[in-house]
């Protein structure tokens, strides 16, 4: 018989199903705590009843994850991992130290459809969606790894969040239950390179997460050659959504704006970006581009980034650097996978 994931289930479905097993409520909380500490031999969550580990060994299971390679930072700290899930695919995740504490970056799918030039996610095509239990695993395995306990979410990994969208949302409504991972809404940021209408409906949905949209462009002549995205959703259509997510949510927007030299850094490019976002409730976050085996871009000098910097600021555009993290390791996600798959070529 098979069995139910049961990483997959909400606190609320996990209480139902032992409501009508005969058990009370608070085991719930319970069994995700022990999840969350990484246990998932239902024999080692002591505090529950015998028969009701019984019972659970008999219906339920919890797929695994497993630490297939692991890359430490010599200059801060910052951990680059590789999992491997269930069916033998893999999805990278970086655990970054910050002063108000530790940050994951998560995966939402194996691949990605979207084609970004600058990108090495995208190299390998699209392969699956992962589920919100695949994506809650790569918390509490990173978790039990380095002993530490993840304080913010950025869903900026491996795939395109919102097209993935029912199981992300899902996952934004399980991270918040007691007992588990419980992270809070506002300490989520969540990337998107622009899906127009699954932005309106995540503008529905009223989570007071942080939307960060990849821009990387000042017009749609740039933005379609790196980013095929744009063909379909024009920087005019993208930047009306954004205005519109703003004024139903009362929440800033953050850009990302990957820095790549002679393409779109040049301060004639910062003043056309800063006209498009004028009068915006926004951030740009200026990204230091990194390099990717098989990629022709460099990244803007210092002094490039700077001069960019200040003519946004200047034209009242609040804008800032990205601190870059795990510099030594290649933390940017894509590559780790890439290089395993070539290595089993």
């Amino acid at each position: 018989m098979a069995t139910i994931d049961l990483r997959s289930l909400s606190q609320e479905e996990l209480t139902e199903q032992l409501k009508s097993k005969g058990y009370p409520a608070f085991r719930a909380k319970q069994i995700r705590e022990w999840l969350d500490r990484g246990i998932t031999d239902f024999e080692q969550m002591t505090n529950l009843p015998k028969d009701l580990r019984q019972t659970l060994a008999e219906l339920y299971s919890v797929p695994g994850i497993t630490i297939v390679r692991k890359l430490v930072s010599a200059i801060d700290g910052t951990v680059k991992y590789l999992f491997q899930l269930d069916d033998g695919e893999t999805v990278e995740s970086v655990l970054m130290q910050y002063k108000h504490g530790w940050s994951q970056c998560l995966s939402t799918q194996v691949g990605c459809k979207m084609g970004c030039t600058f990108c090495a996610t995208g190299l390998g095509g699209f392969i699956r969606n992962l589920s919100a239990a695949e994506m809650i695993a790569q918390i509490e395995a990173a978790q039990q790894d380095a002993g530490v306990r993840v304080s913010s979410i950025v869903l900026m990994g491996m795939g395109e969040p919102l097209d993935n969208y029912d199981q992300v949302v899902r996952f934004l409504r399980m991270l918040g239950e007691e007992g588990g991972v419980h992270i809070g809404m506002r300490h989520i940021s969540l990337s998107t390179c622009g899906v127009v209408p699954a932005i309106y409906r995540l503008m529905e949905e009223q989570i007071p997460l942080t939307l960060s949209i990849s821009l990387h462009a000042p017009n749609d002549e740039i933005r379609s050659r790196s980013m095929p995205v744009n063909r379909r959703w024009p920087m005019d259509e993208l930047l009306r959504a954004c205005r519109d997510y703003i004024a139903a949510t009362g929440r800033r927007i953050s850009f990302e704006y990957a820095m790549i030299d002679g393409v779109n850094d040049s301060d004639a490019h910062a003043a056309e970006l800063a006209d498009r976002l004028h009068g915006m409730l926004c951030h740009v976050n200026l990204i230091p581009v990194n390099a990717v085996a098989g990629k022709s871009q460099r990244r803007s000098s210092r002094e490039r980034i700077r001069s960019f910097m200040d003519v946004l600021q200047k034209k009242g555009i609040n804008a800032t650097v990205r601190r870059t993290l795990g510099a030594d390791i290649n933390a940017s996600c894509g590559q780790l996978r890439r290089q395993q798959d070539q290595q089993g070529e």
